[in-house]
């Protein structure tokens, strides 16, 4: 396997090969399906095939302004109250500055943004222009995380973020790239559309790239769209790479992308904190739903993430916790981008202590001061677990993990037993106590199911996400601006989903005023509605009708036909 000085030489000799053919060989992922667990037996390979790189001792302890961090810097650290840099920072920023390219391994949690952050505002400082930067990310949501602390690292020199993500209008990205900004934060797909369409855009003069969390970039099958991207950028650029894990897939990403790359390596591979507490209850798969409820209320005080394999399971569960009264709220894929932006500040500022997330949460979020993550479904590849039990007990704090094990998970959490080197314990709850809210969370589950079967039928919000569209772009869910609706349920508003659901008519684009019993439910204006007699009679209005309440009462108003 050549390491990067003999693929330079091979291409200094041979200057009529296509050097892009070349590139893609190198970043061919097609093949490549490992886990964790497969991972872990070929540690040892993989690690010999990386051993090209420098190694970097970790460093004693330092302050930002003995790493060489400028005074613009250094105010806004203080401003974000960072007053020591952690491993990471401490390794790599002195090798950034040094103009090194970089191989950082380290665990979520670890301050990495802020590792590359700092060099690469510091050079800009130094050199202002525009498109100095691109940053890809796995995901939407680490995006707008990334381009949070560049602003702020950076508030004191002005500099100019640009998020460039699927879910938002193609043309609005085309305005904000025109005008140039500092740094392009952007899912591999979107940049690569915007490559590709958008005239006048280009990265020729690119200073540096940072591809973060980039074993989940090759996870999710970004390789390709990386491979078109790395083809297009100058060779003279410096590149950064981070990554939870070094795998076979990232080492190719490193030799293909990377020159005489520092390596720095800060975490314990496949290891969890020690302040985190690790628990797992035992229980029948037909009773897992109030086992969640009766821990939920155990628990009420604390702020949780609920892992969910599915995003059936992640919508419902948020449903059936919400109609038994706790302030519960989904984040998945299925949900628009402005949706999942409003799941994640509601629960970071408080104002809902429980997320139903799928693993869209598990990496790379920066989610403070989580004091519990429950695993409703215990995940298939150890991997997963490590990051998803890593939300909690971050920068120090304690934390506490819980795992539903059925009978048919118990191979499963043997196997993340092994992998993570520590067994866990067991919960102790009282199975009597939790058998009386049996009946409660059945009622919830089958009101749950109507909820989803009207929302499924009317193509809400749920249902509804998921369009093409005809920009040129990628076909990714369309955002939605709707402040008043809670993110992941058609119209859910205040009082909606309460037991008696007779009153009023409704309101929004398409309502029926009708219903048995003289019901719809009490609504605003909205257009096309059917008007409804005394006990929700359906029928055509011409001009404008009245929505059928009970007893005939007002229900809302809309334009008929």
């Amino acid at each position: 396997m050549p390491s990067p000085s003999e693929a330079s030489s091979s291409r200094q000799s041979s200057p009529g090969r296509n050097e892009s053919d070349e590139l893609a060989s190198k970043l061919d992922f097609a093949e490549e399906t490992e886990d964790l667990d497969q991972h872990v037996e070929n540690d040892e390979a993989a690690d010999e095939a990386s051993s090209h790189a420098e190694e970097v001792a970790p460093r004693e302890p330092r302050s930002f302004e003995e790493l060489g961090v400028i005074k613009p810097l250094l105010t806004a650290l203080e401003q974000m109250n960072f007053h020591k840099p952690t491993e990471i920072q401490e390794s790599v920023i002195p090798l950034a500055l040094a103009g090194k390219d970089i191989i950082g391994v380290a665990e979520t949690g670890s301050g990495k943004t802020a590792a590359f952050a700092l060099p690469i505002l510091q050079k800009l400082w130094d050199e202002p222009k525009g498109l100095f930067c691109a940053v890809l990310a796995p995901t939407r949501e680490l995006a707008y995380q990334i381009s949070q602390q560049f602003e702020a690292l950076g508030s004191a020199i002005g500099v100019r973020c640009a998020v460039i993500v699927g879910g938002m209008d193609m043309m609005a990205q085309a305005v904000a790239l025109s005008k140039r900004p500092h740094i392009v934060i952007a899912t591999p797909g979107r940049l690569n559309d915007h490559l590709e369409n958008t005239k006048g855009f280009s990265l020729r003069y690119l200073k540096y790239l940072v591809m973060d969390e980039a074993d989940r970039l090759l996870d999710m099958d970004f390789g390709p769209v990386i491979d078109k991207i790395v083809r297009v950028l100058p060779k003279d650029r410096h590149t950064y790479l981070f990554s939870a894990t070094m795998t076979t897939k990232v080492d190719k990403l490193q030799r293909a992308s990377l020159h005489n790359p520092a390596r720095v390596e800060v975490s314990q591979r496949y290891a969890t904190v020690s302040s985190l507490l690790q628990h797992y209850i035992f229980m029948p798969l037909t009773h897992k739903d109030t086992y969640l409820v009766h821990l939920a209320n155990e628990l009420a005080q604390n702020s949780m993430i609920i892992f969910t394999r599915t995003v059936q399971d992640s919508q419902r569960l948020s449903i059936v916790l919400r109609k038994l009264g706790f302030p519960a709220i989904p984040l998945h894929g299925k949900l628009s981008q402005s949706s999942r932006l409003g799941s994640l500040n509601k629960f970071r500022s408080g104002g809902r202590s429980i997320l139903v997330a799928t693993d869209v949460a598990s990496r790379g979020l920066d989610i403070p001061l989580v004091d519990v993550v429950i695993n409703f479904d215990i995940p298939t590849h150890s991997k997963d677990y490590i990051h998803r039990v890593g939300r909690t007990a971050r920068a120090g704090r304690a934390g506490k993990s819980i795992t539903l094990v059925t009978q048919y998970d118990v191979e499963l959490l043997q196997r993340i037993e092994g992998v993570v080197g520590k067994k866990m314990t067991e919960f102790v709850v009282d199975k009597e106590v939790i058998m009386l809210l049996k009946e409660r969370v059945a009622e919830a589950n089958r009101m749950t199911a109507i909820e989803m079967k009207e929302d499924r039928e009317s193509g809400g919000r749920f249902y509804g996400t998921k369009r093409s569209r005809d920009d040129g772009g990628r076909k990714d869910d369309k955002d939605r601006d709707d402040d008043e609706v809670e993110a992941g349920v058609s119209g859910f508003k205040k009082g909606k989903f309460s037991d008696d659901r007779r009153g009023g008519g409704g309101g929004g684009r398409r309502a029926r005023g009708g219903g048995s019993g003289g019901g719809g439910r009490p609504g605003g204006r909205g257009r096309d509605m059917d008007g409804g007699g005394s006990r929700g009679d359906s029928g055509r209005s011409r001009g404008r009708g009245r929505g059928g309440g009970r007893g005939g009462g007002r229900g809302g108003r809309g334009r008929g036909r």
